[in-house]
């Protein structure tokens, strides 16, 4: 009995242990399969909504624009070179400044005061200047009493010139022609050196940025015209003058092109639009172009997904030139060819697709 007993022990011993790995192991898969039927699984044979474009020969380098923004000439921001309590402010946002127009009048009236005590000084030291210089020529007096009384009429006047300066500060001026943009300060403030009172802009002459490629930024020259338009105003035709190329890249490995625009009679242009200048290539090529969103893949390998019998066809291509948003292709592509221009998310060579 007792060997009986001791043997079923052992043996419970054994199976109890491997009862509960079995279980376990049961309810990790099930666990699995429950996990795994909850996870999205794509369906490769799926077919993928697509636009596409056919492509044909075009002219190139016929005509071409590159996008830009206008910035002002100038801009400043007016601060006190003195400090003192504003007592008026001449102008508002928006209002029209000429070049030594006061725009902020600030409290001067203790300097006058200085001024009148001072004036009231030289008047006596001149009074005093005048009757040495009789005394010291019939040798009534020393000669040293009349340069003291000189010297002390010299330092009297660089003081009232010191007290005109300051009194002249005290009216904040234009430093040029603009148009006064932001209003920083209110009558009853106190303005001190470095703290902006006004911000004036001159739009009367623009300046227009471009960023362009570097294969690109041989089609300008300094101080060659180009025509510019604006794209607010599509009637507008502006004429500029190319002042700055850009001789380090950006960012985005483009290089800066600036240009000089005179703004029209009535300052119709702002700070901040946008507008293109436009070129013209009297040489008339044909070739293939491209949108550039259609371009995957690298920069040292640009490819584009062909759409052949229903399925998407990875195509190498070789871009010869790139024109703002397009690609002209020298390689890998053909007159009626069909290309994916958008629904690239989740597509794939070899992919099924349909067009929308």
């Amino acid at each position: 009995m007792n060997i009986r007993s001791s043997m079923l022990k052992k043996a419970l011993y054994i199976i109890i242990p491997l009862a509960i790995i079995a279980i376990v192991v049961i309810k990790l898969k099930s666990n699995k399969e429950i996990t795994q039927s909850k996870v999205y699984q794509y369906d490769k044979e799926q077919a993928i909504n697509v636009l596409v474009d056919t492509l044909q020969i075009e002219n190139v380098n016929a005509e071409f624009s590159y996008s830009g923004t206008f910035e002002p000439n100038k801009e400043t921001k007016i601060s006190a070179e003195i400090q003192g309590k504003i007592n008026e402010v001449l102008v508002d946002v928006g209002s029209i400044v000429n070049k030594g127009q006061s725009l902020v009048q600030l409290d001067n009236s203790l300097l006058k005061l200085q001024l009148q005590t001072i004036e009231v000084q030289i008047e006596g030291l001149q009074a005093d200047v005048n009757r040495y210089t009789i005394l010291a020529k019939a040798d009534a007096i020393q000669g040293v009493q009349l340069e003291k009384a000189v010297l002390g009429l010299k330092s009297a006047k660089v003081q009232k010139a010191t007290l005109v300066e300051q009194i002249n500060k005290t009216t904040i001026k234009a430093p040029f022609n603009g148009v006064v943009t932001a209003k920083q300060s209110e009558e009853g403030a106190f303005a001190a050196p470095g703290i902006p009172l006004l911000q004036i802009t001159d739009i009367t002459t623009l300046k227009f940025t471009v960023n362009v490629s570097e294969n690109e930024l041989s089609q300008f020259n300094l101080k060659q015209s180009y025509s510019l338009t604006v794209d607010a105003y599509s009637e507008i035709l502006l004429t500029g003058k190319a002042t700055m190329i850009g001789s380090k890249a950006n960012m985005g490995s483009s290089f800066p092109v600036q240009f000089t625009v005179n703004n029209t009679s009535d300052l119709k242009i702002k700070s901040g639009m946008f507008g293109k200048v436009n070129l013209k290539n009297d040489n008339q090529e044909k070739g293939i172009i491209i949108p550039a969103s259609a371009i995957v893949g690298t920069a040292n390998q640009p490819q584009v997904y062909l759409i052949k019998n229903g399925k998407s066809v990875l195509q190498n291509i070789t871009i010869s030139k790139k024109i703002e948003n397009k690609a002209i292709v020298s390689i890998g592509l053909n007159e009626g060819d069909v290309i994916v221009t958008n629904g690239f998310i989740n597509l794939f060579d070899g992919a099924n697709v349909t067009v929308k």
